[in-house]
Parts: structure tokens; sequence; C-alpha cells
């Protein structure tokens, strides 16, 4: 009875602590602006079954997105049989869907087989990531903790795949020992080759057993509570993110309201704009931009796919449409905590351009959709960058001197260029 009592007391801590972090984040998203991505519903539940289900944007590279399939699909199935362990943990009971018969030996044998193969591809990420170093996980916003952070997600996942198979050899000896609280179930065609590791006697394998028992739901427990903190969290939010995804062919930019009535009304002196609240044109902190963008923000994986095409960064500028998601997500949460610690009429002074992202990078941007194309879970680092030069060009009239020169070009002679427009065919001549 102690037992299960301190189960359910870990369990449910647990799940209010997740239920905090989690409404803390929910809460920073919808800072964000607001924008209606509730159209097309058939279409958007198709691209999140593709992409966020399907993962079809991962086989793009083969070697990762074979690996990522067995740890994606390992780790989610292997967690099938935490509702068993929530029950035995606390009613006292030791395998209570035994009573399956051969389809609980066939679950707990394929278990054990996502298991190892959830295991080897950590390994291997492992060994790309701090062995073969890999260029695509370096950069200059790959500090020590981003980096921690991947290295501990697989090495907890190692360890619970570990324990798993480690409970299960122990479990399969004590019910060849007969030991009664181990009902004969289950078949372990991974975790009988570790029967040679084990110890002998009955009161060591149960105390491995109820060791690696415990190990592995409280590392769970752990491992749920940790996502708000890590990139990770792409494992709940993938689902949402690729569901509210742009649907707009790739490079189709929004037209500002304000702006588009402006226009009209120029060239037409007989318009009369509807009404329309005044407001900020672009984005200079994170509560310019929508809530999609947050979202997109939370659901940044790292892994570098954007920035590995972008051909800013590939030509060394300093652009890294990755190091713009983790920007982004990095003020939200600063936000996010000022709010929790001063109110929500805090202002701190700082603002997402400048004090996190510079102008050289939202300048260094061709617009060319490389990073939207590439990003495994549908993220628009683009959007982020566009709004944040409308910002520095229509609130501040700050750009660059060569963008100063293509509008005056544009101003004066409808072209990106300093040649008057009588003169543009002069080329053609004498062909």
């Amino acid at each position: 009875m102690v037992a299960q009592i301190l189960f359910l007391i870990f369990t449910l801590a647990a799940i209010a602590l997740f239920t905090i972090n989690f409404r803390k984040i929910i809460r920073n998203i919808r800072l964000g602006k607001t924008v209606d991505r509730n159209d097309q519903p058939q279409k958007r539940l198709l691209t999140m079954i593709k992409v966020a289900f399907g993962q079809s944007k991962m086989v793009v590279r083969p070697i990762p997105a074979f690996l990522h399939f067995f740890v994606y699909v390992g780790f989610v199935i292997i967690n099938i049989e935490v509702l068993e362990i929530m029950i035995d943990g606390l009613f006292g009971t030791h395998r209570v869907f035994n009573g399956l018969g051969g389809l609980y030996n066939f679950l707990i044998g394929s278990f054990e087989v996502l298991a190892l193969t959830v295991l080897l591809s950590c390994v291997v990420f492992l060994i790309r990531r701090n062995v073969l170093k890999l260029k695509r996980f370096r950069g200059t916003e790959m500090t020590a903790w981003p980096k921690s952070d991947a290295n501990y997600i697989l090495i907890v996942e190692i360890l619970l795949m570990s324990a798993f198979l480690l409970m299960n050899a122990a479990d399969g000896k004590l019910q060849t020992l007969g030991v009664g609280h181990y009902v004969t179930a289950g078949a372990f065609p991974v975790s009988q080759f570790l029967n040679g590791l084990l110890p002998s006697s009955e009161s060591a394998l149960i105390m491995l057993e109820r060791g690696c028992w415990w190990f592995h739901i409280l590392g769970i427990l752990a491992f749920l509570n940790y996502l708000p903190y890590s990139k990770h969290f792409h494992i709940l939010f993938a689902f949402p993110n690729t569901y509210f995804s742009n649907l707009e062919p790739k490079g189709e930019f929004t037209n500002m309201p304000s702006v588009t009535n402006e226009v009209k009304a120029m060239l037409d002196p007989s318009f009369v704009p509807a009404e329309t609240e005044p407001g900020k044109f672009g984005a200079k902190d994170v509560t310019d931009l929508t809530w999609v963008n947050l979202m997109n923000a939370y659901t940044c994986t790292e892994c570098g796919r954007c920035t590995s095409v972008c051909p800013a960064n590939i030509t060394g500028k300093l652009l890294s449409p990755r190091k713009i998601m983790m920007d982004t997500r990095d003020r939200i949460t600063e936000v996010g905590k000022n709010i929790d610690k001063y109110g929500s009429e805090h202002q701190d002074g700082k603002s997402l351009l400048d004090d996190y992202i510079t102008r050289e990078e939202i300048w260094a941007c061709t617009s060319c959709n490389a990073c939207v194309e590439a990003c495994p879970v549908n993220i628009d680092p683009l959007q982020i960058i566009m709004e944040l030069r409308r910002f520095a060009v229509m609130e501040e009239s700050q750009a660059p001197a060569s963008i100063n020169a293509m509008m005056g070009n544009i101003e004066n002679n409808q072209a990106p260029w300093k040649y008057s427009p009588a003169d543009r065919f002069n080329w053609a001549e004498g062909n």
C-alpha cells in the first residue's frame, strides 16, 4: 500500500507540474496577434497526417529519417505499456493485461524489438552529434545548452529503453523460478539474451525488476516535465503546428489592410476605406507577431535543416533561420517570465529586433523560402523576418543604403535600376 500511495503522489505531482508549465506556454503563444487559420479544415487535417504523422518531409535525408522513424514509432508504441504500468502501480497488480494471452505475448515481444531499435537509433544519433560532429548541428546559436539538451534527451531515451529491457529480463527469470507474484506472461525475444548478466538470487532479481520498473515510470514522468524546457516540445506541438501551417503558395506575402486602403485612396479619390484600428506596421517584439509565429518557435526542433539550405548562411552571412526561431522562443519565454513576476503591464525595455535578432540578419535573407520548404514540421522563419523588415522600413524608415536606393529607383524609374524608363530597351538596339 505504501508503494501505491507513493506512486499516486508522484503521478499526480508530475501531471500537475506539467499542466502548470504547459498552460504558461499556451499563455505565451496567445500573447501573439490574432490570425485566422481555421479555413480549409480537410486540407489542414491531411497536411497534419502527411507531415506530422507521416513525417513526409523527413525523407529528404534518408538515414536520419530511417532512424527517426524507429525512435518516433518505437517510443510512442512502447509507451502504450505505460497504461499497464499505471494500473499496476495504482492497484498493486502485476502485468494486469496478461489475460490477453497470445496477444499480450505478441505485444510485449514487439515492444522489446522496438525498444532495441530506439536504443540503437539513439546511440547512432549521439555518435552523429558528438563524434562525427556534423556541420548541421553546429553554429553560433548552438551554444552549450542546445547541444546538451539534445544529448540529455538521447541519453534519457537510451536509459529508459535499457531499463525496460532489464525489467523484462528480470521479470522473465522470476517467472521461470516460479516466484508467486510474477505471473507467467509475455514473450521476451530481446531481453532473454540478458539473462547471463542477471543475479541468480530471488531477492536480487526482485530488487532489480522493481528498481527498473520504478526508474522506467519515474523517468517517463520526469521526461514529461522536461519537455516544456526543451526543444523536444515538438513531440506535442508538431501536430497542431502542421495543422495550422500556412496553406498559401510559398512566397505569397500578406497585404496590410491599412496600406491597401492608402493605395486605393490614391488611385481612386472617391474610395472610402473601411474603419480599421490603427496599428503598428510589422513587428518589433514578439507580441507584434501572430500566435502561429510563436507556436512555430516552440515547435522548432533545432535540427538545422533550414540553416543548412539557407543560401545566405551557406555564403557566410550572419543569417541562420534556426537562430531566428530560437531567438523568438527565448524572447517570448522571457516575456512570459516577466508577466509571472511583474504583471502583464511590465516593460523590460527589450525587443526581439536588436536585442535578439540583429538587422544584419534580417537583411541577409533572400526570401527564397528554402528554410520553409526544408522544415520537417512546416515552421516559417521567413514570415518573422519579413515582419521585422516591415517594422524597420515602415515604422523607423531604416533600411540598408542598397534597399533605399532600390526603393528610390522604383519610385522614380518604375524599376529597381537607376536607368530612365526611356532607356530601358537600349540594350536591344542593333539586334
